[in-house]
């Protein structure tokens, strides 16, 4: 079992939830799907990546975008929250910024920026011995 796989308690919850249309050729373990498809999203990985483990990766993108497009993510969404007393808090990128430079930045620690104003106002395609005079003995 994956650290992204649901758990058995979520899968009660959210299957009886999932649409099941019978076709004529047998569907793909939804549980299985489904893991697949979290896989995805939390690791942010490209849906090329996805480990055979799930599944071919077209069933799982196929039946995400089919899913989204009939809203069962927001009936999922719903159930899991109501089966959780709606105890379930998210954080995503949609609501935390940070500057890109944020992660970087250490506590206590002052940027200073010295400029030294005299080497800004030498020509720089001169060489040292330019600068000086020349040697050639021209007057």
């Amino acid at each position: 079992m994956s650290r992204y796989d649901l758990t058995d308690f979520e899968w009660r919850v959210i299957e009886p939830l999932l649409p099941n249309k019978p076709r004529g050729v047998p569907r793909v373990d939804d549980r299985r799907v489904l893991n697949g498809i979290f896989w995805v999203l939390r690791s942010g990985a490209p849906w090329r990546d996805l480990p055979e483990r799930y599944g071919p990766r077209t069933t799982c993108y196929n039946r995400f975008v089919r899913w989204r497009k009939a809203g069962v993510w927001h009936r999922l969404m719903g159930a899991i929250t109501a089966a959780h007393d709606g105890n379930v808090q998210m954080i995503d990128s949609t609501s935390v910024r940070a500057h890109q430079q944020a992660a970087t930045a250490k506590r206590g620690v002052q940027i200073i920026v010295s400029v030294d104003h005299a080497a800004g106002s030498r020509p720089r395609s001169m060489s040292s011995s330019m600068r000086r005079g020349s040697p050639s003995g021209s007057a």
